[in-house]
């Protein structure tokens, strides 16, 4: 018994190591800057020795997972069953291997039974190792391992002691980025490590808004060609449900606790749809007498926010009673909003793209009032006109998730702003990929939505006529990779995975 509590204890300890080690690694650039003494070299190494603990987690210990033991039943025979404490991912029809993507998620699990250096420790050994060996009492999958000179067990145990809390941890932790190409029946995603499109999602005819469920199984998608919201399987990028709408959607969010999809409904009278993500049904619509264009949720979670073109206004949504808590006019179309937030995490500015303004708008969020509005400046210029774009000269907006600084995009400028928070101070701008038609003049790219990786270093703006993503340095302000989109990419999200 003080054996099992020696093991209990030393998990939650190296639990709480990988936990403070990941939330060291994504802390701001600056604040991180400022406390970091490992030199450039010394970073690239630890880097480096990550991969190598993945590569040899692909090579090395997952084959063992599949192996054919006689006697035994393989451990994936069991444990690839949704209800097991360790589990590994299906393999996809007729695939001998998993791919990288499924790796990473079995790593995930197996972190989960391991104390870094210590196989003595890590249940990842002990359970399916004999008891005359030194292992638990009882394995239902039996003792795959007699003994602890078992070349397969000696394969796990080394793997195990070259682990290091946090490192380990730290190299899984990656952020794809979700195009949705609304004028296609395409999701283009991309790995923010490397800027390249690793998956694309296809069949959803005019995707709209696009979220995540918190453990990253689920992407939704608001489907306006079907009025549905389609609920895809992250790994395989297929529809597994789709869950019929009121009418026909636009943008969603989800809530904090990720039990509710909130759908936008832009038909009127206009409403709010909650998905149940339980059930995956619509367990209830939101009257707002609006048509609903754009809808978040606030950082603290309390609120539901949802912008009206046509209304020009901003309502604003109590999630715990699912009523209008109050409402906002404004003399122009309310297009996206970004959220900045107080020093408890409730929100104390919301910013607010207008039609026909190259700029934005500030609302204090306590006062439930307008209190200001910043023109984005004249130079660069010269955009816009040819695009048919007057309407929307500023289209994307986004408080960095460090929430140091606000980005804006405009279509006049062709090009996206930074401005410094909380003094709102103009800090520069990034210039965006022009379209050079045959015969003409070259024109905008014509920016529309704006997302981050989160460490806040990294900008990706989506390019709806230059059929692109620009990937943009948030520290230089230069753009490090233009990355391909199918037909007229709009809303962009990130997905960060652990």
């Amino acid at each position: 018994m003080r054996a099992w509590w020696l093991t209990k204890a030393k998990l939650f300890l190296a639990f709480a190591s990988l936990a403070s080690a990941c939330a060291t690694a994504e802390r701001p650039a600056a604040a991180h800057a400022q406390t970091a003494t490992s030199p450039p070299d010394q970073a690239k190494s630890m880097s480096k020795s990550q991969a190598l603990n993945f590569q040899s987690f692909k090579s090395t210990v997952q084959p063992i997972f599949l192996k054919e033991r006689p006697g035994h039943a393989r451990c994936y025979g069991c444990h690839s069953e949704s209800n097991r404490i360790f589990r590994l991912q299906k393999l996809s029809p007729g695939a001998a291997d998993w791919t990288e993507e499924q790796s990473r998620q079995n790593l995930q699990s197996v972190l989960q039974l391991v104390v870094p250096g210590e196989p003595g420790s890590s249940p990842l050994l002990l359970h399916p190792l004999a008891p005359s060996a030194g292992g638990d009492p009882f394995h239902s999958g039996g003792w795959q391992f007699s003994s602890q000179n078992d070349p397969d067990w000696l394969t796990l145990a080394d793997w195990v002691r070259g682990l290091r809390a946090g490192s380990q941890l730290a190299s899984t932790t990656f952020s794809l980025i979700y195009i949705t190409n609304s004028a296609a029946d395409t999701i283009d995603v991309v790995d923010a490590t490397t800027n390249k499109v690793v998956q694309v999602i296809r069949g959803i005819e005019l995707p709209h808004g696009i979220n995540f469920s918190p453990d990253g199984t689920r992407v939704y998608v608001s489907n306006e060609s079907e009025s549905v919201l389609d609920v895809v399987d992250r790994v395989s990028g297929q529809v597994i449900h789709k869950v019929e709408l009121s009418a026909r959607p636009n943008n969603i969010t989800i809530t904090k606790d990720g039990r509710r999809v909130l759908v936008g409904i832009r038909t009127l009278p206009g409403a709010v749809d909650v998905i149940d993500t339980t059930s995956l049904s619509r367990v209830k619509t939101i009257p707002v007498n609006r048509s609903v264009h754009n809808i978040y949720v606030t950082p603290d979670g309390k609120y539901a926010v949802v912008g009206s073109i046509e209304s020009k206004s901003a309502t604003i949504i109590d999630l715990a009673t699912d009523q209008i808590a109050w409402e906002l006019e404004f003399d122009r179309g309310v297009r996206p909003m970004a959220f900045e937030t107080n020093l408890d995490g409730s929100t104390r500015r919301i910013f607010v793209q207008l039609s026909g303004f190259h700029g934005f708008a500030i609302v204090d969020f306590a006062k439930r009032a307008e209190v200001a509005r910043i023109a984005l400046p004249d130079q660069p210029g010269g955009f816009g006109i040819l695009e048919e774009r007057t309407g929307t000269p500023s289209h994307g907006i986004g408080v960095a998730p460090d929430g140091k600084s606000l980005w804006v995009n405009s279509t006049f400028a062709n090009a996206v702003f930074e401005y410094s928070l909380p003094n709102l101070k103009l800090v520069g701008h990034s210039a965006l990929p022009l379209v050079h038609p045959l015969g003409h003049a070259p024109t905008g790219g014509v920016p529309e939505w704006i997302t981050f990786t989160p460490d806040s270093r990294t900008v990706y703006v989506s390019n709806s006529a230059a059929r692109s993503v620009s990937a943009i340095d948030a520290k230089t302000l230069k753009s490090i990779a233009v990355i391909p989109a199918g037909e007229v990419p709009k809303r962009i999200n990130t997905l960060v995975l652990h």
